[in-house]
């Protein structure tokens, strides 16, 4: 789940909870409203969480001996690993 999906399920399940005042007889409109913007917003904390995590720095070193005429070489990339 997405950012905006969250955000998305934050926002029907707050209509549903607030704006909805049709009865329905076998589901309560104001829980299931409810609901939603519970699984949205933990949704949304994760997604949070899940970007934050994503970045994250990785170093690479190679070395390389050319039997010739003896030189050493070093190389070394930094790149971000993530979106």
């Amino acid at each position: 789940m997405r950012i905006g999906s969250s955000i998305a399920l934050i926002a029907i399940g707050a209509i549903l909870a607030f704006a909805v005042a049709d009865v329905v007889d076998f589901i309560d409109l104001t829980l299931v409203g409810w609901i939603l913007m519970g699984v949205g917003a933990l949704g949304l904390i994760i997604s949070v969480v899940m970007a934050g995590t994503s970045r994250r720095r990785v170093t690479e070193s190679r070395q390389l001996h050319d039997p010739h005429t003896g030189e050493t070489v070093r190389r070394d990339d930094t790149r971000d690993n993530g979106l």
